[in-house]
């Protein structure tokens, strides 16, 4: 577990990562629907950035990065590692008013939803406010400026290709900045909190 920090004030999130590959085939997904829609005003995430966010903080005191690095250390301590699986497509809120184009998790296990508890619970106890919004594990791929028609058939295409499943296995959490410029937030790790599985006696 490493952690720095670069600022007075930082804008946090904690996440789960995708391997490598399936950034690349969910970004392949984005690409398709981007090309097939260039008149859609959107931001359009980068492949780099894909994740699966558990915990969205905003801007935080640097000086608290180390209390909420030992939350999410404390969450992941005694988490085995398990298997997610990205799959399906969807907007938020809904197709008629499409905001964000996301791709979908399978949490089959419940320990992904098991972990989100446990990092709510966690720095909640450390003095970190919960999230007002019901966790909906999910992956942003475009975030549309607009809801006209032209959006709006954006959103039934996306929905439509969908995402085949593709498991992957998580053993850490992470601990995200985001740093807002004129092309775009960029992202760099904080720290990684390794899940540690209870020792059997």
């Amino acid at each position: 577990m490493s952690t720095s920090t670069t600022a007075a004030r930082l804008r946090l999130f904690c996440a789960v990562e995708l391997p490598a590959e399936l950034r690349a085939r969910a970004h392949a997904h984005l690409a398709r629907l981007r090309e097939s829609a260039p008149q859609v005003k959107a931001s359009w995430e980068r492949a780099e950035k894909l994740h699966i966010t558990l915990k969205f903080l905003g801007e935080t005191e640097a000086g608290q990065v180390a209390a909420l690095t030992e939350a999410a250390a404390r969450a992941a301590a005694g988490v085995p590692s398990f298997e997610l699986a990205l799959a399906g497509a969807g907007t938020f809120p809904n197709a008629h008013n499409p905001r964000v184009l996301w791709l979908g998790v399978e949490d089959s296990s419940g320990q992904l939803a098991r972990l989100q508890q446990r990092l709510e619970a966690e720095c909640a106890a450390a003095g970190f406010p919960r999230d007002a919004r019901d966790f909906h594990a999910h992956v942003t791929l475009a975030r549309l400026r607009t809801a006209n028609a032209a959006a709006r058939q954006l959103a039934r295409a996306h929905e439509q290709l969908g995402f085949a499943p593709a498991q992957f296995t998580v053993g850490e959490l992470i601990i995200m900045r985001s740093d807002l410029g004129p092309g775009g937030s960029r992202y760099a790790t904080l720290a990684r909190c390794a899940f540690q599985p209870a020792e059997l006696g």
